[in-house]
C-alpha cells in the first residue's frame, strides 16, 4: 500500500493511499458526501467519488488525476490561459445542470452554514486553481469539497470568476505569476459568455464584492476563535488583501 501526504492548501490532513484520497471527517462531511453521491448519480466526472470511511474514520475518495497547484509559490502556466479559463467556464455550466435538481437532506449541514432552499443550488465554493487538477491539457476536475453549501447559481459563476479571471488583489496575482491586468476585463467577457450567462456583467462584479465581504466577516471572526484554517487566514494577512481586492474591482462598475 503506498502512502503520500498531500501538500498545498491551507487546511492539511489529506493522505493518498494508492488510487484514494483519505481525509478526516468533519461536522459537514456527511452532507457533502449525500452531494458527491448525488453528482456519481448523474454521471458527472469533475468529481470525487465517495468510497466509504476507513478503519481509521478517515472519509475515503477517488483521487483525481493530474497536476497540482501544491506549494507552488509562482502558479503552474496552465491556470493562466484562456483555454483553461474556457474549460472552467465549461466544468461550471456541466456541475450546475448536474446539480441543479439536487435537494439536500433536512439535517445537511455546511462549513459556513446557511440553508438550502427552492432557486439555490449546493456549490463547490472554492473551485479555485489550489482545488484543481490538470492532465494532459484538460481540467480534470476539483477536489477539497469542505466548503461546498447552498448560493444561488449566479452567485457561484461570479465566484468561479473571481477565481479564475482572476478578480483579486493585483499585488497578490502579481506574486502569483499573473500580471496583465489589462486582460482582466475580456477575460470576465469570456468566461461568461463560454458559461451562456446572460445578465449584466456588473452584476457579476457586485457579487464577488459582496461575498468578499462576507469572506473578510469569516476571516476575522473566526480567525480569533481558534479555527486553525481561520487563523491561518488571518495571520498571513488575507483579509487585508480581501479589503484591497473589493476596492479594485470598483474600476469596473465605473
Amino acid at each position: 500500500m503506498n502512502k503520500d501526504q498531500l501538500r498545498g492548501g491551507n487546511d492539511a490532513g489529506a493522505v493518498r493511499v494508492d488510487d484514494t484520497v483519505r481525509r478526516p471527517v468533519r461536522a459537514w462531511t456527511a452532507s457533502v458526501h449525500e452531494l458527491l453521491r448525488h453528482l456519481e448519480r448523474k454521471g458527472f466526472q469533475g468529481a470525487p467519488r465517495v468510497l466509504g470511511i476507513d478503519a481509521e474514520g478517515r472519509e475515503i475518495l477517488t483521487y483525481i488525476e493530474g497536476e497540482t497547484m501544491g506549494e507552488a509559490p509562482v502558479w503552474p502556466w496552465w491556470t493562466r490561459t484562456e483555454e483553461t479559463l474556457v474549460q472552467v467556464a465549461e466544468w461550471t455550466r456541466a456541475y450546475h445542470e448536474a446539480v441543479a435538481d439536487f435537494v439536500p437532506s433536512a439535517a445537511a449541514r455546511w462549513r459556513t452554514g446557511g440553508r438550502w432552499a427552492p432557486g439555490m443550488i449546493i456549490a463547490h465554493n472554492d473551485a479555485s486553481p489550489f482545488n484543481a487538477a490538470w492532465q494532459a491539457g484538460r481540467l480534470t476536475g476539483f477536489f477539497d469539497w469542505d466548503f461546498a453549501g447552498p448560493v444561488t447559481p449566479e452567485s457561484d459563476v461570479a465566484w468561479m470568476a473571481h477565481a479564475w479571471v482572476p478578480l483579486y488583489a493585483r499585488h497578490v496575482a502579481a506574486l502569483e505569476g499573473l500580471r496583465d491586468f489589462d486582460s482582466r476585463a475580456a477575460r470576465l467577457r469570456l468566461f461568461l459568455d463560454v458559461y451562456g450567462y446572460t445578465g449584466d456583467p456588473q452584476a457579476v462584479v457586485r457579487e464577488i464584492q459582496a461575498r468578499m465581504r462576507v469572506r473578510v466577516a469569516q476571516i476575522r471572526r473566526y480567525g480569533v476563535s481558534g479555527d486553525g484554517l481561520y487563523a491561518k487566514l488571518l495571520r498571513r494577512g488575507v483579509a487585508d488583501d480581501v479589503d484591497v481586492a473589493i476596492r479594485e474591482l470598483d474600476e469596473f462598475l465605473r
